[in-house]
């Protein structure tokens, strides 16, 4: 085997298999093993307390974050993000980590719903249930890896502590509020999306390590480091 399909391997395929491999551990702990326990008991009240306190106003909102996060959506945003980054920076590397970010997370969220068969929360549903399992949700790890990816990139560029927190405080929001949306709208349980978090962070820092590692070397040739693009040869 290659230098390259070895760490393709050892800092993708192995990575990801084992985030698959605890998605599925977590999903039956929740499910079979403790879904009897706190706070898993209480689960039942917060998805009713959230479906008694809805509002036209809240309902927009939901409505809004929600869409963010459709799969239409972010796919339609994964790729004019990567194509801007490529016009911007002149190099495949940010573009590459943000795809694979988005495409390991969907991997792992659809394998681990033919996993585990959770039911959605006895409330009504405000969007129509798809036929995934409730755990973990999709639209709250899509958010993640699709806007906390973005704001890796973004902090990785701009120099300003007050710029960093700026894009990091921005783009939080919208994975926060999918989150908070998605069980408003009674499409999830509250530790659906915590589990959807790991999920998506997850598959940010694997591909950070696996695409944007500065002294990584995939065969004989280096990657060009993260900070500025390198300049032209002349002559």
């Amino acid at each position: 085997m290659s230098e390259t399909a070895l760490q393709i391997v050892r800092r993708v395929l192995l990575p990801v298999s084992l985030l698959l491999g605890l998605m599925v551990l977590l999903g039956v702990l929740v499910t079979r093993v403790f879904a009897r326990t706190w706070p898993f008991t209480v689960e039942d009240a917060v998805n009713r307390e959230l479906a008694a306190d809805r509002t036209g106003g809240w309902n927009d909102v939901s409505l809004v974050f929600s869409t963010l996060a459709s799969t239409q959506m972010i796919v339609v945003v994964t790729v004019l993000v990567a194509l801007a980054l490529r016009l911007w920076l002149k190099r495949w590397r940010e573009p590459l980590f943000l795809c694979a970010a988005v495409i390991a997370q969907a991997l792992v969220f659809l394998l681990t719903t033919l996993a585990i068969d959770r039911r959605r929360p006895a409330v009504e549903h405000m969007d129509v249930s798809p036929p995934t399992s409730s755990f973990p949700s999709g639209h709250t790890s899509a958010a993640v890896a699709l806007y906390v990816g973005i704001a890796v990139l973004m902090a990785l560029r701009v120099r300003s502590t007050g710029a960093k927190v700026a894009w990091w405080s921005l783009l939080l929001t919208v994975p926060l509020g999918v989150a908070l949306t998605r069980m408003y709208r009674g499409m999830h349980h509250p530790s659906d999306v915590v589990a959807s978090f790991l999920n998506g962070g997850t598959c940010v820092v694997i591909m950070a390590r696996a695409v944007l590692d500065r002294g990584l070397r995939w065969g004989r040739a280096k990657l060009p480091t993260v900070g500025r693009p390198a300049m032209p040869a002349r002559g």
